[in-house]
């Protein structure tokens, strides 16, 4: 079976970012814990569905994306401090979990969801960068297909789930609190199709 629109897929790859000798390692996908997902549904990228197109169990892929193909392009009016006051629960500044380093789910005042990472916490703000954490970035897949089938109604509904809020896993960590995407479930750094 060919993946097509609706099936049900299961990969394994490693997405290294960068160019040349200067690749990095961003994320594995193992036959323990591939990525799963229904072709077409709109959980993966275009691009990264459409190299996948057609591929069938035991076929391999390798192919490289580029940002305005993936994430898009690092845009620096995508920075900016907000006040420490947003970031108050019962009245005081949440310091453990708004720290450097961390990524904060946000709301724009439309209702709109965002992950913001944290860049620095100053005095009275804090610079919080809104790109994708793979923004601006060439990726290159190298993987293989492990599985396609038609997706079951149990399948299509998990899935659906986790796209609208569930536990937010639409990467390639397995199941919802799979231990492969860190300590609190999956980690939006990690989560890149």
């Amino acid at each position: 079976m060919n993946i097509t629109a609706n099936k049900f897929v299961s990969v394994s790859y490693d997405l290294n970012v960068g160019e040349g000798e200067e690749r990095e390692l961003m994320e594995r996908a193992t036959g323990e814990h591939p990525l799963k997902f229904i072709y077409g549904l709109g959980a993966m990228l275009p691009a990264f569905e459409d190299r996948l197109s057609g591929l069938a169990t035991g076929d391999t892929f390798r192919f490289s994306l580029s940002p305005e193909n993936a994430y898009g392009e690092y845009m620096e009016e995508n920075v900016c401090e907000l006040p420490k006051n947003l970031f108050e629960v019962d009245g005081r500044f949440d310091d453990e979990y708004i720290s450097e380093g961390n990524t904060v789910p946000m709301m724009t005042s439309d209702g709109q969801q965002m992950n913001g990472s944290v860049l620095e916490v100053k005095a009275e703000t804090v610079l919080m960068d809104f790109n994708h954490p793979l923004a601006g970035e060439m990726l290159h897949f190298d993987g293989k297909v492990l599985d396609v089938h038609e997706a079951t109604a149990e399948e299509i509904a998990a899935l659906s789930a986790s796209m609208q809020g569930g536990c937010g896993c639409q990467c390639g960590c397995g199941e919802c609190g799979d231990d492969s995407c860190g300590d609190d479930g999956c980690d939006d750094r990690k989560c890149s199709c």
